[in-house]
């Protein structure tokens, strides 16, 4: 069993919740998580609780929005005209978008 933990408001986390995803939501999960430079447990529970998700510009953040980015590019390269962008790629796409703007109104 892991070690318990305190949130931010000094609350044991002490209970395990789990649950399953497929490959393909995993990968996404994942994605989003690295975006935002949480850990997979703070973004989970703060969608679950439909808090805002904010992310804190540093380097690892950076470096996951540029990386993305160019893969996106590399994706968006290879579909040609008249083809469906798959959905994965466009809520990657809205949720960098959504990180752009909020960095943009933080300056």
């Amino acid at each position: 069993m892991s070690a318990k933990n305190l949130d931010a408001h000094h609350r044991w986390r002490s209970v395990t919740v789990a649950f399953r995803v497929s490959p393909e939501e995993d990968q996404q999960l994942e994605r989003l998580v690295h975006l935002t430079g949480l850990t997979k447990q703070d973004y989970i529970i703060n969608r679950l609780l439909g808090r805002e998700i904010v992310v804190q510009g540093n380097l690892r953040v950076y470096q996951a929005l540029r990386d993305h980015l160019a893969a996106i590019l590399q994706e968006l390269k290879r579909i040609h005209a008249g083809e469906i962008i798959p959905d994965e790629l466009n809520d990657t796409i809205q949720f960098i978008t959504q990180i752009m703007e909020g960095m943009k109104q933080a300056e």
